[in-house]
Formats: structure tokens, sequence, C-alpha cells
């Protein structure tokens, strides 16, 4: 049945591409309404809301509902955590603190830093903002010395030992040759732009973007009113999750990932994007588009990616907490855009794509809830070691009480992970959706895994060393 309602989205959905327009309302609700079945079941708890935004004006499609006691439908006005699409609001703010003369994107970061702040260099150039804000300073996605999700609380890393990560990196290759995404390059545009403006991040942001666009339901720190219309985020197994500021590290990086807003107010930042709706902040929108590097056959705007050309052109950015997923996404040739909003971790990302162009496929998506059995220790300990996770690194596997704990490579920028068991070699976590299978040959012998990484890419093989 539900391959039947998926098929007719499709052929939907490539009708709606062919007439040059977004799928209908109902078409869009039936497609959201199979994700979350498919994802949650019939017992439900979380779901999904989609603006569309085009020269008719906005619209707002939801399914599912708020999670906690009292399960409220979600609607356009529903809070949502967005994580990484922050990006583009924190480019968007640095920018106009360009247009001010304030900074000068080709400024070194470090001019901005405290005192005494070590940044690395390399062959005699400094990381400048612009790099950062490309993605292409060459420092990593994420510290590597992180707390395990599960040990401590959000005091238990601070932002002395993030400016010691970074004192510490040796650069490997020239800054500016190459794009690699990094939640670092933002934190430190946070930091800059905090030093510069002389007043946290958070209030430059609400100052000088989010007050100006009128957005009343976007902010870092919550207003009771916000509180009252927020739903509740869902991890990789559909349980209430806590909020990211909770978490370590990424309580640091509200510039990389920690804003929340709602589909009604992501449509109007699309609005003043797209040029339907007039304001102040209208140039320095448009010049996010004009310094662009290369990604592949894609490129790095600052703050959004751009992936495709000409007609089919869509600017992005998508967004992922430990409960949330967002994506906002728009064809400048059509002028149409779409955001989806999702309160369970995981990727809407396809989903945005796919309603502005239905040659881009729907992921196959897989039920979330998993039904966890207990493993005696012996069966355990077999698992324990390191395996060489092909092309990315060395994985470990250490034992943790009466589970299992995976310490993926530092490249990946995760925290180390507890795995349940869910069969005698299928494992998964909590917190994200990433799954684990142990092989064994003929004799028993445990010689590898197939790692299934978070964001629903092909399972990535290791051999146990």
């Amino acid at each position: 049945m539900r391959q039947l309602l998926l098929s007719a989205c499709l052929t939907f959905a490539a009708a709606a591409a062919a007439a040059g327009a977004v799928p209908s309302d109902s078409e869009i609700h039936r497609l959201i309404e199979q994700r979350v079945q498919t994802i949650a079941g019939p017992e439900g708890g979380m779901g999904i809301v989609v603006g569309v935004l085009d020269d008719k004006g906005p619209r707002v499609i939801a399914y599912g509902d708020t999670g906690g006691p009292d399960r409220r439908p979600l609607t356009g006005d529903t809070v949502f955590e967005i994580g990484s699409v922050t990006k583009v609001f924190t480019a968007l703010l640095l920018v106009d603190m360009v247009r001010t003369r304030d900074f000068k994107l080709t400024d070194p970061v470090a001019r901005y830093l405290p005192k005494g702040t070590k940044v690395p260099e390399r062959n005699g150039r400094s990381i400048t903002l612009v790099d950062l804000a490309t993605h292409t300073s060459a420092l990593p996605f994420m510290p590597d010395n992180l707390t395990a999700v599960y040990e401590g609380n959000a005091s238990s890393y601070s932002k002395v030992d993030l400016y010691k990560f970074i004192a510490a990196q040796t650069l490997t290759r020239d800054i500016g040759s190459e794009w690699e995404y990094s939640n670092l390059d933002y934190w430190l545009l946070g930091e800059a732009i905090a030093t510069r403006g002389r007043a946290d991040f958070e209030q430059q942001l609400q100052k000088r973007v989010v007050a100006p666009l009128g957005l009343q339901s976007t902010a870092i720190t919550m207003s009771p009113q916000m509180q009252a219309r927020a739903a509740t985020g869902h991890d990789a197994v559909v349980q209430p999750a806590a909020p990211l500021a909770s978490w370590p590290v990424f309580n640091l990086m509200p510039a990389a990932g920690g804003m929340l807003s709602t589909a009604n107010d992501l449509l109007r930042f699309l609005s003043v994007s797209m040029g339907y709706e007039d304001s102040k902040l209208a140039p320095s929108m448009a010049k996010l588009l004009q310094t662009r590097r290369p990604v592949g056959k894609n490129q790095q705007a600052l703050g959004w990616l751009i992936i495709g050309e000409g007609e089919d052109a869509i600017v992005m950015h998508d967004g992922g907490t430990l409960g949330f997923s967002s994506s906002v996404a728009w064809s400048p040739q059509r002028r149409t855009g779409v955001v989806v909003l999702m309160n369970q971790t995981g990727n809407v990302g396809d989903i945005a794509r796919h309603l502005l162009q239905p040659s881009l496929p729907l992921e196959q998506v897989t039920r979330a809830r998993h039904t966890e059995i207990t493993l005696d220790a012996s069966a355990l300990d077999a698992y324990v070691g390191r395996y060489d996770l092909q092309d990315e690194g060395v994985t470990t596997i250490t034992r943790d009480g009466a589970l299992l704990a995976i310490e993926l490579p530092a490249s990946w920028g995760l925290p180390k992970l507890k795995l349940h068991a869910e069969s005698q070699r299928d494992f998964f976590a909590t917190e994200l959706p990433l799954r684990a299978t142990f092989e064994v040959d003929a004799r028993g012998r445990v010689t590898g895994m197939l790692v299934h990484p978070p964001r629903g890419q092909r399972a990535i093989p290791a051999s146990r060393l």
C-alpha cells in the first residue's frame, strides 16, 4: 500500500513539473504522510511541515503532530530547531556588516578574535572571513576531542577547549583551495561577529537580521510565546530528544546551527531572498550569491549551496540536529521556494529538492523504530576492536556496560555513540540514524562490519584490524 502511495506521489510531482509548478497541496500532503508513516509507523508522534512560495504567494501543508503529551497538530507557526540552516542567517549577518564597513570579506579572522588566539596559517596565508563563509579554511568539520553524547552535560566542554583545538591544528592543504564543510568555520565567524559588534552573536543576529525582516518566531533563545508553540524533537528511534543547546560543544556554536524558526518565518525569509518582498536587507541577501567557490560540479556561495546550472539551479541549505531536520531551497529562475521541517533527526532535503525538481529522487526511508534485545558480555566482547572503515579511517568498537560504543573517524565530527543490539549482529544508535552490522566468517570469527551513515548514504565496509 505504501509503495503504491509513493508511486502516486511521484506521478503527481512529475505531472506538476511538466506544468512548471510545485505539486498541489493535496499531493504534497500525501507525500509527507507517506514519509511520516514509514518512519514512525501507526504510533505517530512526529510529523513534517512543508511551506511553498511562488508567484501565487505562500502556502503551508502539514502532517503529524508536535510530539510530547498533548500531540498538537503541526502548523506553519510550530517552532523547530533548524540546525545548519542557521549558517545562511550567519552569512547574511556577515555580509550586512561588510555593507556597513565593519568587515571586509578578505580580513583575517584572527584580527577579530580574543587577544592571544592562535589561528593556523599555511604558506604565509591567513584564514579570512570569506574562507570561513565558504567552507574553504582547511579546518576540520568538528573538533576530534568530543565528549561522548551520553557522558556529562553541556558544561563539560568549553570555549577554551575549542580555541585550544583550533590553535593545535596543522593545515594539510592550502587555505581557499578545497571545500570541506565545517561547523568550526561558522563558529569562528560567530566569534568574529560578536567581537566586532561588541555584543554577543545572538544580540547581533536579532538586531541586524531577525528584527528588520519582521521574523516573530526566529531566535536562538526561545521566548515564552515560542516555547508554547515548540515541537518536541525526536531521535533516530522516534523517542523524545533533548534540545540541541543542552549537548556539549553544540551549545557553543549558535552561529553554526543554534537557531529555531517556523515555516512561516522561513517563507518570509525566502520571500525577500526571491524578490517578492522588499527589505533593507535585500541587497545583502543578493550579495550572498555573488561570491562562489567550487564544490565538485556545484558551488558554495556565502551560506547557500548552489546545485545544478541554469534553469535547473537550486539554492539550498539543509539542517539537522539530534531531534530535528530542516531544508530551505529555492529556484532563482522559477522564483519558487520550499521549506521542509521535521521534528525527528534524519533528512528532509530530498523532499525539498524533489518538490522543486522531480527528477531529483526521494530517499528510500525505512521504519525508524527498533526493538532492542540484550546480548551477554561474551557476545558483545567478540565485536570489540579496531576496524578500518574504507576510505574514511579507523573506527573503534568498545564495550560500555551492557552495550557497545562506536568511535568513528575524527573527520566525521561525531561524538562516541552507544550501539544497541537489534539482533545478534545488527546494532543501532538512538541519537542519530546510524547502524552497524557485523560480519563473521564460517568459523564464527568477526572479520568486519558494515556502517550505515546517518544521512542515508551507502553502507561503508570496514575490515577488522
